[in-house]
């Protein structure tokens, strides 16, 4: 039953597989780059769901075609080979239906995003800043060895060491897929250096893993804009009163903001060229509404770094760096490994794993795959 309802589930694929692949060969899609790029992203995700779809049903025809001949062999040697094939065709069957499950949940679009990290010290006044600045090189690290360039935009250096704040930037493949796990409060515990009496500290600090802003273009139905010519007016020489250079733009457009449609309307009487005052009048048109198109994905970037960073209170924590044991526990999932010094060095790529398993386990469920 479970194999029959997959198999449902992945009729047609193969199908927009072969549609996709003729698509991006076509001349009028690959001059339309918005499109190219998109059908391309859609052509690499269905080919691996391709492939794994064919294995698929290569073994289940494998399966059929063993049990068959199980069922009407008489012959000795044919029957052991029909039941080494069946062996083997179930034996691979768990894993790729696994692997088509996987593939068939559908990717958040921001995970193959570059990402922005921020990471500032919570608890623990200079202690904080100090285990800010290690989990700074711990992803530095890290990420070094997944070959991705780290950028530093901004810091804030902490009084003995570390940093009070800072913000990076990591470009790469699949970046903020990756990291976006790192999102939460860690803690540390251990004898700061400024200790005398060799007491065990706890601090913490916070770290938010954004997905970097695309440059996005403003998009602009030119067919919808209402024009209106004038006379310029004013002081001038004898074409300001008889040419109609100005002009007058009016255009509607909905504020992604308020979700009302607004009335923009832009005048210009720059030049006493009218094709140059409208395309001088174009311009500012773009640029308005780039402005408030940025301003709403800067507002929800801060909504989300609310709901990704909490006040870098040390209860509410994601993950505990306990010295003393040289362990690591991150809570979410139930995850220890007494490796620490090994993570800090950036070795951070097996718990990533274990999250990211847990998080499409809970996808599966939800999707009832």
């Amino acid at each position: 039953m479970e194999e029959n309802s997959l198999l449902r589930r992945l009729d047609g694929i193969e199908s927009r597989f072969e549609e996709v692949s003729t698509l991006i060969s076509d001349p009028s899609v690959i001059s339309d780059m918005k499109r190219y790029v998109k059908l391309n992203k859609e052509y690499h995700d269905l080919e691996r769901l391709t492939a794994a779809t064919r294995r698929y049903r290569s073994l289940l025809a494998n399966i059929s075609e063993a049990r068959e001949a199980l069922d009407t062999e008489t012959d000795s040697e044919m029957r052991q080979m029909a039941k080494e094939q069946l062996d083997e065709a179930s034996g691979q069957l768990p894993e790729v239906e696994q692997e088509i499950k996987l593939l068939l949940i559908p990717a958040d679009p921001e995970d193959s995003k570059n990402a922005i990290v921020e990471i500032r010290g919570g608890t623990g006044g200079d202690e904080a800043a100090l285990f800010a600045g290690d989990l700074f090189k711990m992803y530095q690290r890290y990420c070094e060895k997944q070959g991705w360039n780290v950028a530093v935009t901004s810091f804030s250096e902490g009084a003995a060491g570390g940093f009070k704040e800072i913000v990076f930037s990591v470009s790469g493949q699949n970046v903020y897929g990756i990291l976006k796990y790192e999102s939460g409060v860690h803690r540390v515990q251990r004898v700061p250096s400024t200790e005398t009496q060799g007491r065990v500290h706890t601090s913490a600090a916070t770290v938010a893993v954004l997905p970097e802003a695309e440059a996005f273009d403003v998009e602009i139905n030119e067919g919808e804009i209402k024009w209106e010519t004038f006379r310029s007016g004013g002081a001038g020489g004898q074409n300001v009163n008889k040419v109609e250079s100005g002009v007058r733009l009016r255009y509607m457009w909905r504020n992604p903001v308020t979700g009302q449609t607004d009335e923009i309307l832009i005048e210009c009487t720059e030049t006493r060229d009218q094709p140059k005052n409208k395309e001088r009048a174009l311009s500012r048109l773009r640029t308005y509404i780039y402005d408030r198109e940025h301003q709403k994905y800067v507002d929800d970037i801060a909504s989300r770094r609310k709901t990704l960073v909490s006040t870098g209170d040390r209860s509410a924590k994601i993950r505990t760096y306990n010295f003393p044991q040289g362990r690591i526990t991150d809570h979410r999932i139930n995850f220890t490994a007494y490796n620490l010094q090994a993570f800090l060095d950036g070795d951070i790529q097996q718990l990533l794993d274990a999250l990211s398993v847990a998080e499409n386990a809970e996808k599966l469920k939800e999707s009832e795959l």
